[in-house]
């Protein structure tokens, strides 16, 4: 993946994709696998923003269950199942825990019942899958019944949690993405292997028009200060926080969408090793004025590379997106929102690795100034307001971006009078993705060790950290080692230089690696990758370091 900004006005594109997060990757990799020409811009790196802030759960929609919502509820289970198919190697089964008080509705019973009528409504996606879908009957892909537990049983899995009241425990099995900026870069890259051009660090600057027929836009390269042009026969805005922006450079601005913030927090510590844990928050204000508590409510502790993750807080973002941040204030209420949920922790501001942080399509503010998140995707054809050939999306589930990707290109073929040929993007393995069977891989990975290509023999861990994070891509990655020290990080970084686009030192740190995501950065590794760096981009000392500098920012939110 090249990128090649010659590209761009060597053509006129069938569909010009703003934005470069989870929805602008989807939807570019199904345009381009149904025989689109396609060009994807992002103003920054891509899966830069709010697609990085999530809790890592593919959500199977249990709990829509509480609306009678089943269409949305198999939409989810099916999602979850196909980013397992597609991406097998970046999203995992993970089992959810559930403690029960009382015998209310959320209880053990009604629980009990619940986790059967999921069972019942997932059979023909989960337990009863189709000969195309083989790979998900091996046990590492395998989704499991869901059960209630005992008092004693669901003590022993959570231990400290609240014993009072306690009548037991509900079990259900949803999924786990083991690094969603990479799922995010499989869609990209995927795009561009099936022909899309893409590029990150190119921002929309202004639209192209004539009598209210979009025919492309303006960007600037943010790296250089380069303006050209891009044309397109259509052009749909996946923006996210930034889609006011992007709209506001219409000569008639359309109406504005409002964003909630959003934080989870990376912990040093897991709290629980095996099972995510649903706690329920006490109802109440925190002690923040910007960060207030949406009453009682459920917390979620995830365990992920051996650290928890706890999540998610919630406030009503007045801010432009590109300069607001997490402040401590915030960072200090929602610990004590979880220690309240959670005695047994005793966290402080030093069990905090990292923070997540992102900005989530709000639908309104409760009486007492709580956002309401908006609980519907939206397509936004916007020849209503005057601009043909201009669509917008509003995702508001990283899970279904897929299958909103497939309704926007259906979309966009109608309004051209046609028919959209059948999708195959639930079906196609994503780049790195063409593993029959996780397990058989890394066991295969760690008998044959590929000699050839490696200076050394690899622990297993580091070798199942790169099998996960690049799939059956890892032995592409590892061509770019030497007979050096450190030989396994440089290689990294040569590959995403090379191959996967990378351009700024976050970039590396934050999204083609996992090395920061986790709060696992350090200063000599940071060093070592900038060094590398220079050497592929030709940067000067004052540029290595300007780039050094820009990843110790608190935006970037390690603490």
């Amino acid at each position: 993946m090249q990128r090649n900004l010659q590209a761009f006005s060597k053509e006129r594109f069938d569909l010009l994709v703003i934005g470069g997060g989870i929805y602008g990757a989807c939807v570019a990799w199904e345009a381009s696998l149904q025989g689109l020409s396609v060009a994807l811009v992002e103003k920054s790196d891509f899966g830069g923003g709010t697609s990085a802030n999530s809790l890592k759960i593919v959500h199977g929609g249990l709990r829509y269950l509480q609306t009678a919502d089943f269409k949305r509820m198999r939409e989810s289970i099916r999602e979850r199942q196909t980013l397992m198919r597609i991406a097998p190697h970046l999203v995992h089964p993970l089992p959810i825990l559930v403690p029960t008080y009382g015998h209310g509705v959320k209880g053990k019973t009604a629980l009990s019942i619940a986790l059967k009528i999921n069972d019942l409504l997932s059979y023909d996606l989960v337990f009863a899958p189709s000969r195309d879908d083989r790979h998900l009957q091996n046990p590492q892909k395998r989704i499991l019944s869901g059960r209630v537990i005992s008092p004693e049983i669901c003590q022993r899995l959570a231990p400290g949690i609240d014993a009072q009241g306690l009548t037991g425990g509900a079990i259900f099995y949803d999924a786990q993405m083991y690094n969603s900026e990479r799922l995010t870069l499989a869609f990209v890259q995927s795009a561009a292997q099936a022909g899309a051009t893409v590029a990150n660090y190119l921002a929309v600057v202004d639209f192209l028009h004539t009598r209210g027929q979009i025919q492309g836009v303006s960007v600037q390269d943010t790296l250089s200060g380069e303006q050209f042009e891009i044309r397109a026969k259509a052009v749909v805005n996946t923006s996210g926080p930034w889609l006011n922006q992007v709209l506001g450079l219409l000569p008639t601005p359309c109406p504005k969408q409002p964003f909630a913030r959003a934080m989870n927090l990376v912990l040093r510590r897991s709290l629980f090793d095996t099972y995510a844990v649903a706690l329920k928050s006490p109802s109440g204000q925190s002690n923040s004025d910007d960060l207030r508590q949406q009453g009682s409510r459920m917390l979620f502790v995830t365990p992920w590379r051996g650290r928890s993750m706890v999540g998610t807080a919630y406030s009503v973002c007045g801010q432009d997106p590109d300069h607001w941040q997490v402040t401590d204030a915030e960072i200090e209420a929602f610990l004590t929102q979880i220690n309240q949920a959670y005695p047994s922790a005793q966290l402080t501001r030093a069990d905090v690795a990292f923070v997540h942080s992102g900005l989530l399509p709000q639908s309104g503010v409760s009486k007492s100034g709580d956002p309401r998140l908006t609980k519907q995707y939206q397509i936004q054809d916007h020849s209503r307001d005057g601009y043909s050939g201009l669509f917008s999306v509003v995702g508001v589930k990283y899970t279904t971006a897929r299958d909103v990707a497939q309704k926007v290109i259906k979309r966009v073929f109608r309004s051209w009078g046609q028919t959209s040929p059948p999708s195959r993007s639930a079906v196609t393995p994503l780049s790195g993705g063409n593993i029959a069977d996780m397990d058989l891989f890394l066991q295969q990975a760690m008998a044959q060790q590929l000699p050839n290509l490696v200076p050394q023999t690899l622990d297993p861990q580091t070798l199942q950290s790169l099998t996960y994070n690049y799939g059956c891509a890892y032995r592409d990655m590892l061509s770019y080692a030497r007979g050096e020290p450190d030989w396994v990080l440089k290689a990294q970084t040569r590959y995403a230089v090379r191959e996967e686009m990378a351009q700024t030192l976050s970039d590396v740190l934050f999204r083609r690696t996992e090395l920061a995501s986790a709060g696992d950065l350090s200063t000599d590794n940071a060093q070592l990758c900038a060094e590398v760096m220079a050497e592929e981009l030709g940067w000067s000392h004052t540029q290595k370091q300007q780039q050094l500098n820009l990843t110790t920012r608190p935006s970037f939110a390690t603490v």
